[in-house]
């Protein structure tokens, strides 16, 4: 059978700027808290860090050219904002800006549509010294810095990301310490939250000044809260509203769960009477970042007892991430998304699946988990258009196998892999599977598997597509 998608939806990959770009000095750029943060013993899994990872710096057009070959319509990346301002008066570093330009310049010209993200959490150490995301004064200078990018840029890029995964930031920076900054502070991490939101609707309207035609949207990592336990319901109800109503109440409905209201208020994190009302200034479209699902069991301390996908079921299958594969979790999302909010233009801006890539004896690199994740995912993308979710687009991650976090280069996401010591690019089977896509605006399947996707049968998302 077809897995058919309207024409008008847009086909793209996801990068950002830190995990792929490298050249951390190069042409003016300054240092971020992830270079600070990597060079902290013992912060990264493997002990690598950001400074070489794909050398996109260098490699840029080759990546291009590899983009037109895979047929993407569409290409999602991050702009390094300790690359475009370079010190705490404001400086504005022109050679950072050309890079972007030209990398603009080269999308266009390969029909390439750019989706530019103005912060993908590579905040200049100038401004972490100065307080970063805890501090208020952080979202007026974001909004400086977004009116710079898109005096710049606002002419050939018309569709921008104000921040991305502002969740994450909070809970793996500010709470958990296990990103940049690497904090752990409930209340630092509420400031933190606010300030992001606050950032986000202060730049909406110098984007929109610079570049009148602009589409700006935020990406939100959004996904079901399950109670492992009928006991477990009333702790994950709550930490649905930490992990995704906190963000996409304030934008999309004007105001905070009563929960983290409460909390901002008893621990005074800065929130002023004007705020709510610049955080959900309209948008034109939400960015959906979706992996997985999270099953949680009531512990202490109650937000982190739980594990993303925890199941027991021999039968369930993980991705290198320890995420299960869950595609009725990206259907839910979608559904929550549509009926609580009142179906809101979506791109999913982030979808895919790490997975143990190796390149064969023959220069092939085989990946058919990634291939059956995708298109499982893909089915239910497709549910929830039939169901009338109003999706617009979407990108895979990623682009190129890149630097993951505190994860470091252990993790191989992408379509395209990388050998990071030659830098040698190797498009995936997968790959070939979703240039298919990009050109056709489908895929064939075996019917059976089709159902029992739809159905929820766990064995069909791993056995029933071929390799």
């Amino acid at each position: 059978m077809r897995v058919q998608f309207p024409k008008r939806l847009l086909w793209g990959a996801a990068t950002s700027a830190y995990q792929i770009e490298g050249a951390p000095t190069a042409d003016g750029k300054v240092e971020s808290i992830w270079d600070r943060f990597t060079a902290r013993p013992e912060r990264i899994s493997d002990g690598t860090d950001g400074a070489v990872a794909c050398e996109h710096y260098r490699h840029y057009r080759e990546d291009i050219d590899l983009m037109a070959d895979l047929g993407l319509q569409a290409y999602r990346f991050s702009i390094a904002w300790p690359r475009v301002m370079t010190d705490p008066s404001g400086q504005v570093n022109d050679r950072g800006l050309d890079f972007y330009e030209r990398m603009v310049d080269g999308l266009l010209a390969r029909g390439i549509r750019p989706f530019a993200t103005l912060y993908h959490w590579d905040l200049p150490w100038f401004e972490d010294k100065r307080g970063g995301w805890e501090q208020r004064e952080t979202a007026w200078r974001f909004a400086e810095y977004a009116e710079v990018v898109a005096r710049r840029l606002g002419d050939r890029v018309q569709d921008w990301v104000t921040i991305n995964e502002p969740m994450t930031i909070t809970a793996a920076g500010y709470l958990a310490g296990q990103h940049a900054p690497g904090r752990r502070n409930l209340v630092r991490a509420l400031r933190a939250a606010h300030h992001l939101l606050l950032a986000h609707g202060a730049a909406l309207e110098p984007l929109r000044a610079q570049a009148p035609e602009a589409r700006v949207g935020p990406a939100l990592n959004l996904f079901p809260v399950l109670p492992q336990r009928r006991q477990d319901i009333w702790i994950a109800e709550r930490l649905d509203r930490l992990a995704n109503r906190v963000f996409a109440d304030p934008i999309l409905r004007g105001h905070y769960p009563r929960t983290i209201r409460r909390l901002m208020r008893l621990f005074n994190c800065g929130m002023r009477p004007e705020d709510l009302a610049l955080i959900s200034r309209p948008v034109d479209f939400i960015g959906v970042n979706h992996y997985s699902h999270i099953v949680v069991r009531r512990g202490w301390p109650p937000v982190l007892g739980f594990r993303v996908g925890a199941s027991e079921d021999p039968k369930v299958r993980y991705t290198d991430m320890d995420w299960e594969i869950y595609p009725q979790s990206f259907l839910a999302t979608l559904t929550w998304l549509r009926e609580r909010y009142g179906n809101p233009p979506v791109y999913v801006t982030e979808n895919g699946a790490a997975f143990d890539d190796r390149v064969d004896v023959d220069g092939e690199v085989r990946d058919p988990a990634r291939r059956r994740y995708l298109a499982a995912y893909l089915v239910m993308l497709r549910k929830a258009l039939d169901e009338g979710s109003d999706i617009r687009g979407y990108f895979v991650w990623s682009l190129l196998d890149n630097f993951e976090w505190a994860f470091g280069l252990s993790k191989r996401f992408g379509l395209v892999h990388v050998d990071y010591a030659t830098q040698r690019r190797t498009p995936k089977a997968s790959a070939r599977w979703y240039t298919e896509i990009c050109r056709t605006g489908g895929f064939d399947v075996d019917e059976r598997w089709l159902q029992e996707v739809l159905d929820g049968t766990e064995d069909a998302v791993h056995d029933l597509i071929e390799p």
